[in-house]
This record gives C-alpha cells, sequence and structure tokens, in this order.
C-alpha cells in the first residue's frame, strides 16, 4: 500500500514517508488489542476421580474466538497451581492420568482467545484417584467404551462409525453398538427412554438405506444410507457384517417390552428387517455353501466362500434360524460350506488342545464376533464344545505371548492379546501367533477384555495392566486405543467400532450374561440350532495341569553357536515329535518324528551349526498337546 507523503511546509524539510502493508495490519493489530475483552472462562467445571485418573468437564462458555482450554492443577490443596496442559476448543474434557491411588488434586481451566488472550480461571473443583474393586474397574471400561456408541454416532442415523476419524457408518459395528445400547440401558449409563429412542432412529435408518437383497452393505453413507464401497467389487451385501447387524437387532428385540408402544415399535421394525434378509441368495441360491458378497453391479465376483472356523460362525445359525422359508437355507449347508474345509484341527498349542479352527486359533477375534449375542456354553455340535474351544484359542493365544517365540517387547502374563486392529507398519493388519510377520509386537486391549467370559482371571490382570501400568499411553475418551506397540513406542490415537464393541457386550455377558440370554431367547434360534446338530454338553473346560504330558522342557545354553542340549520331563509315556521351525513357520528339521519316550528326563543334543544366526524354536508335539520353546541362534565367530 502507497501513496501517502507530506508536502514540504515553510521552514520544514520533510522526506516523503511510504505506508507498507504490513505496517496497515501492525497497526491495526495494536488497535484490536486494546479494545479486546479478555474472554470469560468456561462453566459447570468438575472433576471425576477414578482407579488412576482423574476426569474433568466444562461447558464451553459459548463466545466465539475461544481457540483453546488451558488446564492448571494443584497437589498442595489450590496454595498453589501448576500448567498442566492445553486442548482445542472442541474439547470439553481433559483426562489426568495419574497412575496411582491415593492422589488428590484441585484444578481450574482458562480459555485462551485467537490472540492468546487467558480468561480468568475458573472455581476450583478437586477430587481424588482411589481403589477401584474388579467390578468398579469393568463399569469403568464399560461407561467409557459405551461413549463411542453413544456420544460418537453418526448424528442423522444414530448408527456406529467405521473408526472415529469418519463419518461413515458400518453395519457390523452397527450391530455391536445396539448390543453395547442394550448394556447402557441395563446399566444406567443411559434412561430406558433415551435407549429406545436411539434404537428407533437406528431401525428407521435401516429401513430406507440401501439393501441387496435384503442384506446391507459393509459402509454406508451414515446421513443417506447409500452404499459406500468397502472396495473395487464390494460395493453391494455384505452378508456377514449384515449377519452381525442382524445378531444386535435381535438381542435388543428381545430386549425390549411387547406391552410398551414406543418398545414394541421398535420391536416390530426389527422384525421386518430380520425378515427381508435373504440369506438363500447368498449361497447362490443352490450352492453348498454361502459367499460372503453380492452385488447388482459386479454379481458374486468376490467369490468369497464362507468354510472354515473364522468370524463367520453366526452367519450360518441365522441362515438357518430365518422364519422366512423362501429366505432361510438347508440345515446341511452347516456340513457341506462351514464346516467343509479347514475346520478340524484336534492338534494342542502350549498344551492346550484345540479341535476346531487353525494352527494357534487365529486372531482372537474368530472367538469375539459370532459369540456377542450366540451363547456357546452348554452347547456342542458334531465337531466342538465351542465355549471349551474360545477358552482354548484364549488361552494360546495368552500362552504365545508369555512365551514370546520373536522377543516382542512387553510381552507377559499380563500383557497379551492378538487380534485385528490398527498397526504401526501396515495399517491394519489380522495378529496372530504363527509367525513374525502376524506376530508383530502389536497389542490389541480388545482381544484380551473382550476374552472376559472366556479367561475372567487372565483377562482382569490385561485389563489392569493395560490401564494401570500403561494408561499414560493406552487410555482416552473412549477408553483403551485401538493398539499399541511398545517396541516401537507407538500408540493407535484412533477407536474402531468392532473393536469396541467386544469389550463392552463380552463384559456384560461375562458379568451377567445379558446379551447371550436375550439373543437365545428369540424363537427362532433354538430350533436352528437343534437343525445343526447341537445338543446339551455339560462337559467342563479342562485344566492345561491336568492335560499335559510334557512336565517341562528347556534349552540350554540358549542363546547358543554350534551345540546346545533340549532337556524334557515326561510325566508318561509318550510318543512325541519335535522340530526346529523358523520364524516364517517352516519346518527345517524333525530332529524325532514320532519317537517313544518313556516317563522321566531325556537328554537331547542340538546341532546348530547348519543353521544362521537368529530366532528359531523348538517345538515339541505329542498326541495331546504341543510345547513351543524359543531358541537363538549365535554367530559362532
Amino acid at each position: 500500500m502507497q501513496g501517502l507523503c507530506f508536502k514540504n511546509t515553510p521552514g520544514m524539510k520533510l522526506h516523503p514517508v511510504v505506508i507498507t502493508k504490513g505496517m496497515v495490519l501492525g497497526i491495526a493489530l495494536l488497535l484490536s488489542m486494546s479494545v479486546w475483552a479478555q474472554p470469560l472462562p468456561p462453566t459447570g467445571l468438575s472433576a471425576t476421580g477414578y482407579d488412576s485418573h482423574i476426569e474433568l468437564r466444562w461447558s464451553p462458555s459459548g463466545e466465539p474466538g475461544i481457540s483453546g482450554y488451558r488446564i492448571y492443577y494443584s497437589d498442595n490443596g489450590g496454595s498453589s497451581y501448576s500448567h498442566l496442559g492445553i486442548v482445542n476448543a472442541q474439547r470439553d474434557y481433559y483426562i489426568d492420568f495419574i497412575g496411582a491411588q491415593g492422589v488428590a488434586r484441585s484444578y481450574q481451566v482458562a480459555a485462551i482467545n485467537s490472540i492468546g488472550q487467558e480468561s480468568p480461571p475458573t472455581a476450583p473443583v478437586a477430587s481424588a484417584t482411589y481403589a477401584m474393586s474388579d467390578d468398579e474397574l469393568l463399569t469403568m471400561v464399560q461407561e467409557y467404551t459405551f461413549r463411542y456408541f453413544w456420544e460418537f454416532a453418526h448424528p442423522v442415523s444414530g448408527m456406529a462409525r467405521e473408526r472415529n476419524t469418519t463419518s461413515i457408518v458400518t453395519s457390523g459395528g452397527s450391530g455391536f453398538g445396539i448390543m453395547a445400547i442394550v448394556v447402557g440401558m441395563e446399566r444406567g449409563f443411559i434412561t430406558r427412554e433415551q435407549g429406545v429412542a436411539r434404537l428407533l432412529k437406528i431401525v428407521n435408518f435401516l429401513e430406507t438405506a440401501d439393501r441387496f437383497k435384503g442384506a446391507f452393505p459393509h459402509w454406508m453413507n451414515g446421513a443417506t444410507g447409500d452404499v459406500v464401497p468397502f472396495s473395487q467389487l464390494d460395493d453391494g451385501g455384505d452378508i456377514v457384517e449384515t449377519a452381525f447387524l442382524i445378531q444386535g437387532l435381535l438381542a435388543a428385540r428381545q430386549y425390549l417390552h411387547e406391552a410398551d408402544p414406543d418398545e414394541n415399535l421398535v420391536r416390530e421394525k426389527i422384525t421386518q428387517i430380520w425378515e427381508t434378509v435373504d440369506w438363500n441368495w447368498y449361497r447362490k441360491l443352490t450352492a453348498n455353501v454361502m459367499y460372503w458378497h453380492w452385488s447388482p453391479n459386479h454379481n458374486f465376483a468376490m467369490n468369497f466362500a464362507l468354510r472354515g472356523f473364522n468370524e463367520t460362525h453366526i452367519v450360518y445359525l441365522l441362515a438357518v434360524a430365518s422364519p422366512v422359508e423362501a429366505y432361510n437355507i438347508p440345515p446341511g449347508l452347516y456340513q457341506t460350506g462351514w464346516a467343509s474345509s479347514n475346520y478340524v484341527n484336534g492338534s494342542s498349542y502350549y498344551g492346550y488342545p484345540l479341535q476346531v479352527g487353525g494352527y494357534r486359533g487365529g486372531p482372537l477375534f474368530f472367538s469375539h464376533y459370532s459369540y456377542l449375542g450366540f451363547d456357546p456354553r452348554g452347547i456342542r455340535d458334531a465337531y466342538t464344545n465351542y465355549f471349551h474351544r474360545n477358552t482354548y484359542h484364549t488361552l494360546i493365544n495368552r500362552a504365545h505371548c508369555v512365551a514370546n517365540p520373536f522377543n516382542r517387547v512387553g510381552y507377559s502374563e499380563s500383557c497379551w492379546g492378538l487380534t485385528a486392529s490398527d498397526d504401526p507398519f501396515v495399517g491394519y493388519l489380522a495378529h496372530e501367533p504363527g509367525n513374525a510377520t502376524l506376530d508383530n509386537g502389536t497389542i490389541s486391549p480388545t482381544a484380551a477384555l473382550s476374552s472376559m467370559p472366556y479367561t475372567p482371571q487372565q483377562s482382569i490382570q490385561a485389563l489392569k495392566h493395560f490401564y494401570r501400568d500403561l494408561g499414560h499411553l493406552t487410555w482416552g475418551y473412549y477408553g483403551f486405543y485401538d493398539a499399541f506397540h511398545l517396541g516401537n513406542n507407538w500408540v493407535s490415537n484412533t477407536y474402531l467400532a468392532i473393536d469396541q464393541g467386544p469389550i463392552i457386550v463380552m463384559i456384560e455377558n461375562y458379568r451377567t450374561q445379558l446379551l447371550w440370554n436375550n439373543f437365545m431367547a428369540n424363537p427362532e434360534i433354538a430350533p436352528a440350532l437343534a437343525a445343526l446338530g447341537f445338543v446339551t454338553d455339560t462337559s467342563q473346560v479342562v485344566s492345561v495341569e491336568d492335560i499335559r504330558e510334557l512336565d517341562y522342557g528347556k534349552i540350554y545354553p540358549n542363546p547358543a553357536t554350534e551345540q546346545s542340549t533340549l532337556e524334557l520331563a515326561f510325566g508318561q509315556a509318550t510318543t512325541a515329535t519335535i522340530s526346529i521351525w523358523d520364524v516364517f513357520g517352516r519346518n527345517l528339521l524333525d530332529i524325532a518324528a514320532n519317537q517313544k519316550f518313556a516317563a522321566g528326563l531325556h537328554y537331547l543334543p542340538l546341532a546348530l551349526d547348519h543353521l544362521t544366526p537368529g530366532t528359531y524354536w523348538i517345538q515339541i508335539q505329542t498326541d495331546s498337546h504341543s510345547k513351543t520353546i524359543p531358541l537363538v541362534r549365535l554367530n559362532s565367530q
């Protein structure tokens, strides 16, 4: 900006003065600061103490121009305050993770405007941490996790968003979220009236959302219900995600009261949605197996058959249970489809038998998604008791983390759980025992916490470690973050609906069996289970101490260079195969193949000169179990 100058005045010698754009802006800023009012503080500040953290909440003043909030704390009863943290203007909370019980603090919060002016602080509030019982810790985890499905639900549809960084909603995750709402109603996190209103919003949305032969897509636009393609060919119906959604809807339908007009309206809408799913279409009408996807644009081009044990058990149960004859499937598809390939296992790992499922059971979500409503206790089919199977699967997963064959940082009896989650290296990965790629050091809290009905003691132990010891990293507004990798000093800052939902639901199934009882009480379920060959099974999970033939095994020296010794102690005469495996899950050498060992101690020399330096493991496989011992080969020079 130019053009302002002064003319000479008689007796004075003046030079032209040029005023630049920067000078004008600076003058304007000074003028604005001189009249800018000090911002107002937020209102309604509260502090709530928990076991190891204190949560602050406040109400924004509503004043324009607020850029954030600065939090102060005092450890001396308010005599003096120190700066604790700062959050942006979109936040109305702060979690002060203290990491200890019995700590009292006072807090004040001040607002900051866009030019850095700070409001007067709020009146101080105080709270303290305290030692919470196991029951209180479980309620805390459930209530925090519930926030994801209640506060962060899509504002138009009420559906669960795929993750906390998107507006896309997910059908399967919403099924989990519907069950979370039932928990919220039952535990008083919300009123029953609030829960019914939210469920009505969801079913009203589902009535008009895109459907493909009655099945919903994996992803939808949360405002319109339009399909959002999950991949290039996956732009139609997803029968697996639909099954997860229907599982949640049926649990809610049974929970609601027929005599209440508002609740019964939701029940009737759920029934209509349930009866519109054409499960038979997703077996290509005549095939002996069901298929995951169908698209009007690509037909069955994905061609993903639902065979072998994985997370899709609930699909076959609901497909047989459908009350619409034209839409259900013949029960025989359970054998010709679901259980027809890579199903029966029969091996043992770390001393735990696994009758059904792949090597070491796979990721733990296989034991969660289908069993949020489907109660596997006290029944079995021709293959196994699935409560037993899922319990052993969980114990195998934990035992692998304890053995830690790949020497991952942080693994222990309290820090375990491999399942599908966010990953620091590839974005998202189905973590599982078996090889170094799939067990890359990433622990997912949902794995251990959602296994609560199967392994309550071990899962609560993990919960306390994740929260009390690692909570400064892992704990946030919606509970535990999705995953962490201590070796890389990495913590995901995200939440996923399909990981959050099983936490709150399976903790409740452990505590009260609420979702199991309601889903199983639907009149369509018992006849379907009978048609699939399920019968009563009152047997109990057998402890590893009762099934173990191998008392112990150890290797010394370890690490070693060219020679080591394997020491084994068998409690009874045993036939065993002993082999060396590499980190990629390849069997390099059988040291003993189906060799008979008498009860007692045995010493087997291990020649290591043919192995390159690195990590290996020795597997001892008997008729009823498997034990793995890590071995490190050092460079001989």
